[in-house]
């Protein structure tokens, strides 16, 4: 019998992927926005494509702000870009 794979919805793009393949972003108990590469990290998370353009289209229809219930200032936002940039660029 097979494992199953856990699938999460990107708050971007909407599509279902494998939960290995997208990033996820979390909300700390300390109102801290961050990019939990490990995927272990403790807070509320939303899972987004390892695509600049999704994380546009999440901040654009404020799907991330709806997953991690807070607003997110715009300081935040370019630190999360440059972030993905850096990950994907490996």
């Amino acid at each position: 019998m097979s494992k199953k794979i856990p699938m999460r919805q990107c708050v971007g793009c909407g599509e279902m992927k494998n939960k290995k393949e997208m990033f996820r972003v979390i909300k700390t108990a300390e109102n801290e926005i961050l990019l939990d590469t490990t995927g272990k990290k403790n807070g509320r998370g939303a899972y987004i494509c390892p695509d600049e353009e999704c994380l546009k289209k999440a901040i654009k229809t404020k799907g991330l702000e709806r997953s991690l219930k807070t607003a997110i200032p715009q300081e935040v936002i370019e630190n999360l870009t440059k972030e993905m940039e850096t990950i994907a660029a490996r």
